[in-house]
């Protein structure tokens, strides 16, 4: 046996697989599905039977495990597997068993096989290949998974081929959950005569966290690809704490003496201000005359970060999410993938706003040549929709009082009024009130899932469905309401980064867990608190406005149509991106008035997530996942 992350080595042992249709479980109806797959997690009740987790000494981790590059559409189902994938093949190679390697069987678990057939095995696949999700040109990922579909073979870390029918090799498990999460996979590979070479179980946790069956769930060891040799010691340890020798190159000082402020040393076992609690976050503040987003900051030197790298990190995950942004809003594409056949609306409403934050945006994917960039996009101001009333003149609806001529409308066509004119209550007028700060939000916030939805680049934050919020609030406050974009920059991201530890330690940020309260109610938590901080809030409140973020995301739901990340995942971060103003805003209109602090909030949601039927937590087997009749997606036979 190999110590934990690597792949258990098995020498000549002979593995004889059952026929396909005795590896799958055909389930004609979804009742059945349900109450199998409840039946397996736990065992007879409607209540997960979750073991017992030992908490890590302290919550925190690195701002940039949290904020991660990667691909959409599921950091759980697409980011995860592709790690997943890689670190299995890089394993392989590390023990000088790649070139071996005759055949490979996947089998996905629990939630991972309910909804993930639309995104997990082409991210996997991509991940066996040696692809990983901050690096991979998103626009080859469908080509790419085609190819091996159509050739049946897979080229492992890009330079051993093998065969691979995908009907044969991989498996999907729905009825069968592993001990350690819902998302589980388990990946085998076998030698010239059948022999099994090596196996192991991987599990996305969420968020794109990935963990073995050997470590323990709240480590961070598989989170991102990274050199395990190389990484930060902390980085690997459950505990993030660390007993050897931090690597030289990271503990050697960039240029200062031996207390250089940007580097750590080696006899430091700790992040400088380590916090398990808001409380304990919020007593270090005051204890140091300092902000969350300044504790943050320090801590992330601790992960042998200079100033000059944190600072550079911070803002490429900014560019990456601005990107994404505009991306959304200047799309070509109408639809989106998958069988809903869904529309895309974030173009559409960045055009009505009419004045935009790339303003040479001229029309759907269309860009306007410099000399044209004040060109106003959308109608003008001065040119109101013309309301007309519709009358019914010799069975023909005609516009009232204008027999026989065509009326001036916006959109060649009048604006219906619904209604009996003949009532005591009389119609009202169809019109659209303009809110520019909801607008905006809703607007940046739906770009930006609509581009994870279609795959693209993404920053995890904390997830991918949940992705919109964070960027959202951002872009917002930095176009609308701060002058200082970079220093607002820093203290959002650090800010939320805090928050974001703080779930990840006391709950979960996988909606396999906990349903969509993990996903978009702690992105919501997490961009209230960086929206209150950069308003210049005090720490307290700052806690207070992620409170009220969480609170009343309480008990949400993941329960996608067909396993898709669109609905109501798109809109649903609109609405979370609104909910983190309004919490912000409210904890600093309250005078420091209370009655639940963010630790009792987040200990609320993990006993709702325990209390929660895993119907509604990324399966798609209950809510607007059956009420809206599409049928669940399963693999083809």
């Amino acid at each position: 046996m190999l110590a934990f992350g690597r792949a258990r080595i098995v020498s000549r042992t002979t593995i004889t697989y059952p026929p396909l249709a005795r590896s799958r479980l055909i389930i004609p109806h979804a009742c059945s599905l349900v109450r199998q797959y409840r039946q397996a997690v736990s065992k007879g009740g409607d209540i997960p039977d979750t073991p017992a987790r030992q908490l890590p000494e302290h919550a925190v981790i690195s701002t940039f495990d949290l904020f991660s590059i990667g691909v959409g559409p599921s950091s759980s189902h697409t980011v995860g597997p592709m790690r997943a994938g890689k670190i299995f093949i890089e394993d392989l190679r590390e023990l000088g068993l790649l070139e071996e390697v005759r055949s490979l069987k996947i089998t996905l678990y629990g939630s991972l096989a309910a909804t993930g057939t639309h995104h997990t095995p082409q991210a996997i696949l991509l991940g066996l290949e040696g692809s990983d999700p901050e690096t991979i040109e998103t626009g080859t990922i469908p080509s790419r998974y085609e190819a091996i579909l159509a050739n049946k073979t897979l080229l492992l870390s890009g330079s051993h081929r093998i065969a691979y029918d995908t009907d044969r090799d991989m498996l999907w498990h729905w009825d069968k959950v592993l001990n350690t999460h819902p998302n589980g996979m388990r990946f085998s590979c076998f030698g010239d005569e059948g022999e099994l070479l090596a196996t192991n179980e991987y599990f996305s946790v969420g968020g794109g966290f990935v963990v073995n069956e050997k470590t323990k769930v709240d480590e961070n060891m598989f989170y991102k690809s990274v050199d395990k040799r190389k990484v930060h010691g902390s980085r690997l340890e459950k505990t993030h704490s660390i007993s050897d020798p931090l690597n030289k190159q990271l503990a050697a000082p960039s240029g200062g003496g031996e207390n250089s402020s940007n580097t750590i040393t080696e006899n430091t076992n700790h992040p400088p201000y380590p916090f398990t609690s808001g409380d304990t976050l919020l007593a270090l503040t005051k204890k140091n005359n300092m902000t969350i987003a300044q504790i943050v900051y320090d801590n992330e030197k601790f992960f042998g970060y200079s100033d000059d790298d944190i600072h550079s990190k911070i803002m490429k995950i900014w560019s990456v999410m601005d990107d994404c942004i505009r991306t959304g809003v200047s799309t070509s594409e109408t639809t989106l993938p998958g069988r809903l056949g869904l529309r895309r609306r974030a173009p559409m409403l960045y055009r009505r706003l009419m004045r935009g934050l790339y303003p040479s945006i001229a029309a759907p994917g269309s860009l306007a040549l410099e000399s044209n960039m004040d060109r106003t996009i959308g109608p003008p101001v001065e040119d109101p929709l013309t309301l007309t009333l519709i009358e019914n003149v010799d069975g023909v609806e005609k516009p009232h009082g204008q027999h026989g001529r065509q009326p001036r409308t916006l959109a060649t066509r009048a604006a219906r009024v619904v209604g009996s004119f003949d009532h005591a209550v009389l119609p009202m007028p169809p019109r659209r009130t303009d809110i520019p700060a909801m607008d905006f939000l809703s607007c940046y916030a739906i770009a930006v899932n609509e581009v994870n939805a279609s795959g693209g680049r993404i920053v995890t934050s904390p997830t991918n469905g949940a992705a919109g919020v964070i960027p959202g609030v951002l872009k917002y406050l930095i176009e609308f309401v701060s002058d200082e974009k970079e220093k607002c920059i820093e203290t959002f991201l650090l800010t939320a980064s805090a928050v974001g530890m703080l779930f990840k330690r006391g709950s979960t940020i996988s909606a396999a867990e906990g349903g969509c309260q993990a996903e978009v109610g702690v992105a919501c938590s997490m961009a209230a608190a960086g929206f209150a901080a950069c308003m210049g809030a005090s720490p307290e409140t700052v806690l207070q406005a992620a409170e009220i973020g969480i609170e009343h995301n309480l008990g949400l739901t993941c329960d996608p149509i067909d396993g898709l990340v669109q609905v109501p995942c798109i809109e649903r971060n609109s609405l979370g991106a609104v909910k983190a103003v309004t919490a912000a805003q409210l904890s600093m209109a309250s005078d420091g008035v209370y009655s639940v602090t963010l630790d009792e909030a987040i200990e609320a949601m993990r006993l709702t997530a325990a209390d929660m039927s895993v119907k509604y937590k990324e399966t798609s087997l209950s809510g607007l996942a059956t009420t809206v009749k599409i049928p669940l997606s399963m693999p083809a036979w």
